[in-house]
């Protein structure tokens, strides 16, 4: 794979070290110096790239830009609690449960299960959005707020169906795998979806990235596998979704947007 960054001059060191660790990955990454990177600079520039900058690691496109952004997440997590979190209670993350994330994302689901108590493998298989998710946790290590709760989340490079199939061939279990895939398929009679407000940036900027490929970003293939590794799946659905590979859930919580599948081992 090969991939474009642009930094400012200052950021040379970070750059060569960014460059080093995706090499790592298999990515080869090509750099461009701008003496300015501002609205006018992204604008001029729609095309895909990594930004090195006073943000730290973003990922651009058309006009826009973006990254985990853990730091901002800080107000939900001080609020968070079993009350108030669905996504906490599906998880049953006051156990303190051993827990995989098997779509990262952006991490941010991870974050607060992580502040709750759970220990989390959080698993990303592309090789830009998990250099994203390491600058994240890195640059997280250095607040005081979320250091203990980073200390809790292990990032995995791997694509998931894999990494799963490796536990179970190890005869490895885990208290709880977590599934939010990237590209849910909706119930085709909720015409009303069409008419909800435009994908945030976030996730405008995350399709580019990780354009929508078949079953695995559907995440259908990966509830079989991880009903044979966990004693409970969660499954994140929008609220009037099918159920994902057609297995309808053993429990469900449900939200205004949103509901949580539950799938339980006897």
């Amino acid at each position: 794979m090969q991939f474009d960054c642009w930094y400012s001059p200052e950021f040379e060191a970070q750059f060569v070290a960014l460059q080093t660790r995706l090499a790592q990955l298999q990515v080869e990454l090509t750099g461009h110096v701008v003496e300015k990177i501002n609205a006018k600079f992204l604008r001029l520039h729609p095309e895909l790239a990594l930004i090195l900058d006073q943000d730290g690691l973003s990922l651009a496109a058309n006009g826009m830009k973006m990254q985990p952004d853990w730091q901002a997440e800080i107000p939900r997590l001080k609020r968070a609690g079993m009350k108030s979190e669905m996504l906490a209670r599906a998880c049953q993350v006051n156990e303190q449960p051993n827990l995989i994330d098997a779509t990262a994302g952006l991490g941010h689901d991870s974050l607060l299960m992580a502040k709750l108590g759970a220990k989390i493998t959080l698993i990303e298989r592309h090789p830009i959005l998990y250099s994203l998710l390491e600058a994240a946790h890195q640059t997280a290590q250095q607040d005081v707020f979320l250091a203990p709760v980073v200390a809790n989340i292990q990032l995995v490079h791997a694509d998931s169906a894999h990494y799963l199939e490796q536990q179970i061939q190890a005869g490895q279990q885990v208290d709880v795998i977590y599934l939010d895939p990237m590209f849910p398929q909706r119930d085709q009679n909720q015409q009303a979806v069409k008419k909800q407000a435009q994908v945030k940036k976030q996730m405008q900027l995350l399709h580019l990235l990780l354009p929508e490929d078949g079953e695995m970003d559907l995440g259908e293939n990966l509830l079989a596998l991880a009903r044979q590794l966990a004693q409970r799946v969660i499954v994140k659905r929008p609220r009037h979704a099918v159920y994902l590979d057609n297995q309808v859930p053993q429990h469900q919580w449900l939200g205004d947007a949103c509901r949580f599948d539950g799938y339980f081992r006897p």
